[in-house]
C-alpha cells in the first residue's frame, strides 16, 4: 500500500497550461525547433526525460512535427561533456537543455554565449560563476537548482531521528562530478554539528561503484548517498548494494525507495524537468534567459520504504514514519 500526504500542485499547474488558449497554438507559428539536450545520463529511458517531453507536447510542442530533439549523453563521463557540447552548438540548436549539475552547464557555457541554455539540475550556479545571481542571471544561461543549500544537513537530520544511537555516518559520492567536493564539505558540517564522524565512499565511475562489496560496509554506520547524474543511472544497483550490505540508507530521491530503499528525502526530479520545459517555451516564445530567475525545487519527497525496514530489521518509530509524505508498506 502507498499512502501519499503531498499536494502536487504542479500537475495541476500543467493542466491549466495545457487548456488555455496560448497552449492551443503552434508554438512560434509553427516554426521547427531543434532542442539539444546535454545530459551525463547515457539514455533518455527515466522518468525525468518523460516528464521534459510530456510537457513540450502540451504546449504544442511535438516530435516530427515542430520540434526535433538532439540527444548526447556523456554516458556517466563528466570529460566527456565539452565534446558533446560543442557538437550541440555547431548544428547548431534553438537551445540546450543540460542535466548533469554544473559540469554539463559548464560545458555548454563553455560552446556557446548565445545560444540560450536552460539548467534542469544545477546544484549551486552562482558559486560556479556560470549566472551573476539567481534572480538575475544576465547572460545566456537560467534553469533550476536541484541541490539547495542545506538539504543534506536535513537528510541527515532524518537519519538521526530513525537511528537515534548512531555515532557515524558513510557519505557515497562522485568526485568526478565537479559540485561533490562542496557538497562532502556541507555533509561533514552538518555531521560535526549533530555530534557524528563522517567518512567518504568514493565512485567517480560505473566500475568503481560496481567494485563496491557489501561486506565493506558495517551495518552500524549508515549510508547518506548524494545527488549525482551518474547514481541516478545505477539507482538499482545503488540500492541492491546496500540492501545486501544491510546497512541503513538515506537516498537523494524517491526513485530510490520505489526500488528497495529504506529512506529518501529531496527534491521530485521529474518536477524540475517539467518546470523546464515551461522555461524551454518562454525562451523560444520570447523571453532572454538572463531575465528568468534560476528557481529552487518548489517540490520534495519524503518517503519511506516500511518493507526495507522490516528487510534490516529496523523498528522506525510512528512518530517518524507519520511526518512522511509517502510510506511505502
Amino acid at each position: 500500500m502507498i499512502r501519499r500526504r503531498t499536494v502536487v500542485l504542479a500537475g495541476l499547474a500543467m493542466l491549466l497550461v495545457a487548456a488555455s488558449p496560448a497552449a492551443a497554438q503552434l508554438p512560434a507559428a509553427g516554426k521547427l525547433v531543434r532542442i539539444g539536450i546535454l545530459a551525463i545520463a547515457d539514455n533518455e529511458r527515466n522518468g525525468e526525460f518523460e516528464a521534459f517531453r510530456l510537457t513540450l507536447r502540451s504546449l504544442g510542442y511535438t516530435e516530427g512535427n515542430n520540434l526535433i530533439l538532439d540527444w548526447r549523453f556523456a554516458g556517466e563521463d563528466y570529460a566527456g561533456l565539452p565534446k558533446l557540447a560543442a557538437e550541440l552548438a555547431s548544428i547548431p540548436v534553438d537551445l540546450i537543455v543540460t542535466a548533469g549539475g554544473e559540469g554539463a552547464t559548464r560545458a555548454a557555457a563553455g560552446a556557446t554565449k548565445t545560444i540560450p541554455i536552460v539548467m534542469a539540475t544545477s546544484s549551486d550556479p552562482v558559486a560556479a560563476g556560470l549566472v551573476q545571481s539567481l534572480a538575475r542571471p544576465g547572460g545566456n544561461i537560467t534553469g533550476f537548482t536541484l541541490v539547495p543549500s542545506g538539504i543534506n544537513a536535513k537528510r541527515l537530520d532524518l537519519l538521526r531521528l530513525a537511528l537515534p544511537d548512531i555515532s557515524a555516518v558513510a557519505v557515497l559520492l562522485n568526485p568526478a562530478n565537479p559540485s561533490s567536493e562542496l557538497r562532502w564539505r556541507e555533509t561533514v558540517a552538518a555531521a560535526e554539528a549533530l555530534g557524528l564522524a563522517a567518512r567518504q565512499i568514493a565512485a567517480g565511475n560505473v566500475d568503481a561503484l560496481r567494485a563496491l562489496r557489501p561486506d565493506s560496509f558495517d551495518r552500524a554506520t549508515p549510508v547518506v548517498v548524494l545527488s549525482d547524474g551518474m547514481f541516478a543511472d545505477h539507482r538499482r544497483d545503488i540500492v541492491a548494494l546496500f540492501t545486501a550490505a544491510r546497512v541503513p540508507t538515506v537516498y537523494p530521491q524517491r526513485e530510490y525507495v520505489t526500488m528497495g530503499g529504506l529512506i529518501a528525502y529531496g527534491p521530485n526530479v521529474p518536477d524540475n524537468f517539467r518546470r523546464t520545459a515551461e522555461y524551454v517555451d518562454r525562451i523560444l516564445k520570447g523571453t532572454k534567459p538572463g531575465d528568468l530567475p534560476v528557481q529552487e525545487p518548489v517540490r520534495f519527497d519524503f518517503v519511506v520504504n516500511l518493507r526495507a525496514a522490516r528487510l534490516l530489521g529496523i523498528s522506525l518509530s510512528r512518530s517518524f514514519v507519520g511526518t512522511a509524505d509517502e510510506v511505502i508498506d
